[in-house]
Protein backbone atom coordinates (compact mmCIF):
# COMPACT_ATOMS: atom_id res chain seq x y z
CA UNK A 1 0.00 0.00 0.00
CA UNK A 2 2.78 2.56 0.78
CA UNK A 3 4.39 1.68 -2.55
CA UNK A 4 1.12 2.32 -4.42
CA UNK A 5 0.72 5.66 -2.65
CA UNK A 6 4.25 6.64 -3.72
CA UNK A 7 3.55 5.70 -7.35
CA UNK A 8 0.36 7.79 -7.32
CA UNK A 9 2.14 10.82 -5.85
CA UNK A 10 4.99 10.59 -8.38
CA UNK A 11 2.50 10.29 -11.26
CA UNK A 12 0.56 13.35 -10.08
CA UNK A 13 3.79 15.33 -9.71
CA UNK A 14 4.83 14.41 -13.28
CA UNK A 15 1.44 15.44 -14.66
CA UNK A 16 1.61 18.77 -12.82
CA UNK A 17 5.14 19.44 -14.16
CA UNK A 18 4.03 18.60 -17.73
CA UNK A 19 1.11 21.04 -17.48
CA UNK A 20 3.37 23.78 -16.09
CA UNK A 21 5.90 23.39 -18.90
CA UNK A 22 3.13 23.44 -21.53
CA UNK A 23 1.74 26.80 -20.35
CA UNK A 24 4.26 29.66 -20.75
CA UNK A 25 3.86 32.33 -18.13
CA UNK A 26 2.56 35.79 -18.87
CA UNK A 27 4.92 38.77 -18.78
CA UNK A 28 5.04 41.11 -15.82
CA UNK A 29 2.16 43.62 -15.91
CA UNK A 30 2.80 47.28 -16.57
CA UNK A 31 3.25 49.47 -13.54
CA UNK A 32 -0.05 50.37 -11.84
CA UNK A 33 -1.58 53.72 -12.72
CA UNK A 34 -0.01 54.03 -16.18
CA UNK A 35 -2.17 54.06 -19.32
CA UNK A 36 -1.91 51.11 -21.73
CA UNK A 37 0.94 52.72 -23.68
CA UNK A 38 1.13 50.42 -26.68
CA UNK A 39 -0.13 52.47 -29.62
CA UNK A 40 0.21 50.74 -32.97
CA UNK A 41 3.02 51.86 -35.29
CA UNK A 42 2.48 52.17 -39.07
CA UNK A 43 1.63 48.72 -40.43
CA UNK A 44 3.00 46.75 -43.35
CA UNK A 45 0.78 44.76 -45.73
CA UNK A 46 0.78 41.08 -46.75
CA UNK A 47 3.46 40.48 -49.38
CA UNK A 48 5.53 43.46 -48.27
CA UNK A 49 8.76 43.25 -46.22
CA UNK A 50 8.86 44.17 -42.52
CA UNK A 51 8.31 47.86 -41.88
CA UNK A 52 10.54 49.71 -39.41
CA UNK A 53 9.58 53.29 -38.53
CA UNK A 54 10.68 56.13 -36.30
CA UNK A 55 9.51 56.45 -32.70
CA UNK A 56 7.22 59.40 -31.95
CA UNK A 57 8.90 61.77 -29.51
CA UNK A 58 5.95 61.55 -27.11
CA UNK A 59 5.87 57.73 -26.92
CA UNK A 60 6.58 56.30 -23.47
CA UNK A 61 6.25 52.57 -22.91
CA UNK A 62 5.20 51.26 -19.50
CA UNK A 63 7.66 49.74 -17.06
CA UNK A 64 7.76 45.96 -16.75
CA UNK A 65 8.05 45.44 -13.00
CA UNK A 66 11.31 47.18 -12.05
CA UNK A 67 12.58 47.22 -15.64
CA UNK A 68 12.51 50.21 -17.98
CA UNK A 69 11.28 49.69 -21.55
CA UNK A 70 12.57 52.01 -24.28
CA UNK A 71 11.16 52.00 -27.82
CA UNK A 72 13.90 52.04 -30.48
CA UNK A 73 11.71 51.74 -33.60
CA UNK A 74 8.20 50.96 -34.73
CA UNK A 75 7.93 47.49 -36.22
CA UNK A 76 5.35 45.62 -38.30
CA UNK A 77 5.79 42.26 -40.03
CA UNK A 78 3.58 39.82 -41.93
CA UNK A 79 5.33 36.47 -42.01
CA UNK A 80 5.10 32.70 -41.98
CA UNK A 81 5.85 31.07 -38.64
CA UNK A 82 8.90 28.84 -39.18
CA UNK A 83 9.01 27.75 -35.54
CA UNK A 84 8.24 28.72 -31.95
CA UNK A 85 10.09 28.02 -28.74
CA UNK A 86 8.72 28.72 -25.27
CA UNK A 87 10.97 29.58 -22.33
CA UNK A 88 10.41 29.47 -18.57
CA UNK A 89 13.92 29.82 -17.20
CA UNK A 90 16.45 32.66 -17.36
CA UNK A 91 16.01 36.39 -16.77
CA UNK A 92 14.85 36.87 -20.38
CA UNK A 93 11.83 34.61 -19.79
CA UNK A 94 10.49 37.09 -17.22
CA UNK A 95 9.82 39.45 -20.14
CA UNK A 96 9.63 37.31 -23.27
CA UNK A 97 8.07 33.85 -22.79
CA UNK A 98 8.25 32.90 -26.48
CA UNK A 99 10.54 33.21 -29.48
CA UNK A 100 9.03 33.09 -32.97
CA UNK A 101 11.18 32.28 -36.00
CA UNK A 102 9.50 34.18 -38.84
CA UNK A 103 10.04 34.19 -42.60
CA UNK A 104 8.87 36.52 -45.37
CA UNK A 105 9.53 36.79 -49.11
CA UNK A 106 10.81 33.44 -50.39
CA UNK A 107 11.33 32.32 -46.78
CA UNK A 108 7.53 32.05 -46.60
CA UNK A 109 7.32 29.65 -49.56
CA UNK A 110 6.45 26.12 -48.33
CA UNK A 111 8.16 24.47 -51.32
CA UNK A 112 11.41 26.26 -50.57
CA UNK A 113 11.13 25.70 -46.82
CA UNK A 114 10.79 21.95 -47.41
CA UNK A 115 14.48 21.99 -48.39
CA UNK A 116 15.56 23.54 -45.09
CA UNK A 117 15.83 22.06 -41.61
CA UNK A 118 14.87 24.66 -39.01
CA UNK A 119 15.20 24.49 -35.25
CA UNK A 120 15.34 26.83 -32.25
CA UNK A 121 17.00 26.69 -28.86
CA UNK A 122 18.86 28.85 -26.37
CA UNK A 123 17.17 31.97 -27.80
CA UNK A 124 18.66 31.20 -31.23
CA UNK A 125 17.21 30.18 -34.60
CA UNK A 126 19.17 27.72 -36.75
CA UNK A 127 18.72 26.45 -40.30
CA UNK A 128 20.63 24.08 -42.54
CA UNK A 129 20.29 22.40 -45.91
CA UNK A 130 21.71 19.45 -47.82
CA UNK A 131 23.66 20.06 -51.00
CA UNK A 132 22.98 23.40 -52.68
CA UNK A 133 21.08 26.00 -50.61
CA UNK A 134 17.51 26.50 -51.91
CA UNK A 135 18.08 30.26 -52.08
CA UNK A 136 21.24 32.32 -51.50
CA UNK A 137 22.26 32.25 -47.80
CA UNK A 138 22.30 36.05 -47.58
CA UNK A 139 18.67 36.06 -48.74
CA UNK A 140 17.80 33.62 -45.96
CA UNK A 141 19.36 36.08 -43.50
CA UNK A 142 17.49 39.06 -44.97
CA UNK A 143 14.15 37.22 -45.18
CA UNK A 144 13.91 35.56 -41.78
CA UNK A 145 14.64 36.23 -38.14
CA UNK A 146 14.25 34.92 -34.63
CA UNK A 147 12.10 37.34 -32.64
CA UNK A 148 11.80 37.55 -28.87
CA UNK A 149 8.16 38.46 -28.27
CA UNK A 150 7.07 40.55 -25.26
CA UNK A 151 3.25 40.56 -25.12
CA UNK A 152 1.97 44.02 -24.19
CA UNK A 153 -1.07 42.67 -22.34
CA UNK A 154 -3.05 39.51 -21.56
CA UNK A 155 -4.94 39.68 -24.87
CA UNK A 156 -1.71 39.70 -26.87
CA UNK A 157 -0.35 36.89 -24.68
CA UNK A 158 -3.43 34.79 -25.49
CA UNK A 159 -2.99 35.45 -29.21
CA UNK A 160 0.68 34.48 -28.91
CA UNK A 161 -0.29 31.23 -27.19
CA UNK A 162 -2.36 30.28 -30.26
CA UNK A 163 0.47 30.80 -32.75
CA UNK A 164 1.73 27.60 -34.39
CA UNK A 165 4.36 26.81 -37.06
CA UNK A 166 3.19 27.12 -40.69
CA UNK A 167 0.65 29.83 -39.84
CA UNK A 168 0.82 33.32 -41.34
CA UNK A 169 0.66 36.08 -38.74
CA UNK A 170 1.05 39.83 -38.41
CA UNK A 171 2.95 41.32 -35.49
CA UNK A 172 2.70 45.05 -34.80
CA UNK A 173 4.64 46.74 -32.03
CA UNK A 174 7.97 48.25 -31.10
CA UNK A 175 11.58 47.14 -31.17
CA UNK A 176 12.81 47.84 -27.67
CA UNK A 177 15.61 47.92 -25.13
CA UNK A 178 15.06 46.60 -21.60
CA UNK A 179 17.08 48.00 -18.68
CA UNK A 180 16.48 46.51 -15.24
CA UNK A 181 17.36 47.92 -11.82
CA UNK A 182 20.50 45.74 -11.56
CA UNK A 183 22.11 47.07 -14.72
CA UNK A 184 21.08 44.14 -16.93
CA UNK A 185 20.20 45.12 -20.50
CA UNK A 186 18.56 43.39 -23.47
CA UNK A 187 18.61 45.23 -26.79
CA UNK A 188 16.83 44.55 -30.08
CA UNK A 189 18.54 44.40 -33.43
CA UNK A 190 17.50 47.21 -35.75
CA UNK A 191 18.60 45.48 -38.96
CA UNK A 192 17.18 42.67 -41.11
CA UNK A 193 20.51 41.75 -42.71
CA UNK A 194 22.48 40.78 -39.60
CA UNK A 195 23.09 37.33 -38.15
CA UNK A 196 24.70 35.78 -35.10
CA UNK A 197 24.82 37.20 -31.59
CA UNK A 198 22.64 40.29 -31.17
CA UNK A 199 20.78 39.81 -34.46
CA UNK A 200 17.39 38.90 -32.98
CA UNK A 201 14.54 41.37 -32.77
CA UNK A 202 13.16 42.12 -29.30
CA UNK A 203 9.52 43.01 -30.02
CA UNK A 204 7.10 44.62 -27.59
CA UNK A 205 3.98 43.33 -29.36
CA UNK A 206 0.89 45.53 -29.27
CA UNK A 207 -1.05 43.19 -31.54
CA UNK A 208 -0.66 39.69 -32.98
CA UNK A 209 -3.10 38.71 -35.73
CA UNK A 210 -3.52 35.24 -37.22
CA UNK A 211 -4.09 35.63 -40.98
Amino acid sequence: MPRLRTVILVTLACLALAWWLAHPRLPRPAAAGLPPACPLPPQTRPGEPPLQTDVPSELRLPALGQARLTALAGFSVVARVLGREDYRFGHEAEFSPTDLALGWGRMADPAMLARLTIRQGGRWYHYRWQGTPPIPPDEIVRSSANMHIIPADAGVAQALARVRPEQTIQVDGWLVRIDDANGWRWVSSLRRDDSGNGACELVYACRITLL
